[in-house]
C-alpha cells in the first residue's frame, strides 16, 4: 500500500508542469494533493487526460484559487472524508481523507503562521487546526483504526530538518510553538516515517523560488507523514522525490505492508 503526497502549488498550473506526467508514472495507491487552488469541476477538467483508473475527491475553499487538497485513489475507498466537520477549516478546504479497511488516509495542508504582514498572527489558527486533526485521527485509532496523516505540515521539526535554523528561529514554520506542537505528535506516539529511515542532515521537501537555492539545497523538510503506532508497525519504506519538478515543493510517500488493512485485502479479492 503506497501512499504520495505532493504540495502541488495550483493544480492548474502543475497540470502544465510536469503533474499530469508524475501521476501516470507514480506506482502509488493514494496521492494526497496539497494547495490545489481550483474547485472540484476545475481540478478534474485540469487532470481530465490521466484520470482514467483514478477515483478523485476535492475539497475546496470557499475562497477562489485558495487553498484546497485532493485524493486520487486506485481503488474506491470503503468512505471518504469531507473535513473536520468545523466551518473553520473545511471553509479553507485543508483535509480530505479516505479509509480503506481499518487503514486510513488523511491528507491535510496546515496553514502558515503568518497573517498577510507576515507577523505570524495565524499561528493560533494552525494550532487550533492541528490539534483538530489529531483529535480526529486519535478519535479513529482509539476505535481501532490505523491512521496516517500526511502532508504539507508547514513546520519543520527539528534543527535538522531545515538548511538553515539559526536565521529561521523566528520564522513561521520553526517558532518553538509550532515545533512544540509537531513535537507533541511525536512524544505522544506517533511516527515520523521518513525519520523511521533516514536520520542524517539535507533532506528537504520545500525550497524558496529564489534563484539557485533548490540548487543549492538550502530547503526545509515540511511535508511529513506521521502514523500511530498500529499504522506504523505495518511501515516498510518512506521517501521524498527532490528530483520531481513542477512546484516549490517535492513529493514524499510511504509504503506500508498489505495487513495494513485489515481482512480488506482478502474480501476485496
Amino acid at each position: 500500500m503506497r501512499i504520495a503526497s505532493w504540495n502541488i502549488n495550483g493544480v492548474r498550473s502543475a497540470a502544465s508542469k510536469g503533474l499530469k506526467e508524475w501521476l501516470q508514472a507514480t506506482e502509488a495507491d493514494v496521492v494526497a494533493l496539497q494547495e490545489v487552488r481550483a474547485t472540484p469541476e476545475q481540478a478534474r477538467a485540469a487532470l481530465a487526460d490521466v484520470l482514467d483508473g483514478w477515483h478523485l475527491e476535492v475539497r475546496d475553499a470557499k475562497r477562489a484559487g485558495y487553498s484546497g487538497v485532493a485524493l486520487l485513489t486506485r481503488e474506491k475507498p470503503d468512505a471518504w472524508i469531507d473535513g473536520l466537520g468545523d466551518s473553520r477549516f473545511d471553509d479553507e478546504g485543508r483535509l480530505v481523507g479516505a479509509r480503506f479497511g481499518r487503514f486510513v488516509v488523511l491528507g491535510g495542508y496546515f496553514p502558515n503562521g503568518n497573517g498577510k504582514d507576515r507577523d505570524l498572527s495565524r499561528i493560533p489558527y494552525k494550532l487550533e487546526f492541528t490539534a483538530a486533526v489529531r483529535d480526529m485521527a486519535e478519535r479513529m485509532a482509539k476505535g481501532g483504526q490505523r491512521v496516517v496523516v500526511l502532508g504539507d505540515f508547514n513546520t519543520a521539526h527539528r534543527e535538522i530538518d531545515l538548511a538553515r535554523p539559526g536565521p529561521n528561529v523566528g520564522t513561521s514554520g520553526f517558532t518553538p510553538i509550532e515545533r512544540e506542537a509537531l513535537d507533541s505528535w511525536i512524544t505522544g506516539g506517533w511516527v515520523d516515517s521518513f525519520r523511521r529511515f533516514e536520520s542524517g542532515p539535507g533532506h528537504y521537501t520545500w525550497w524558496s523560488q529564489r534563484f539557485g537555492v533548490r540548487q543549492k539545497n538550502i530547503g526545509w523538510r515540511i511535508d511529513l507523514a506521521l502514523a500511530t503506532r498500529g499504522c506504523a508497525k505495518h511501515l516498510v519504506h518512506a521517501w521524498h522525490e527532490p528530483h520531481v519538478m513542477g512546484s516549490d515543493h517535492c513529493p514524499i510517500g510511504v509504503a506500508f505492508a498489505p495487513e495494513v488493512l485489515g481482512q480488506r485485502r482478502a474480501t476485496a479479492g
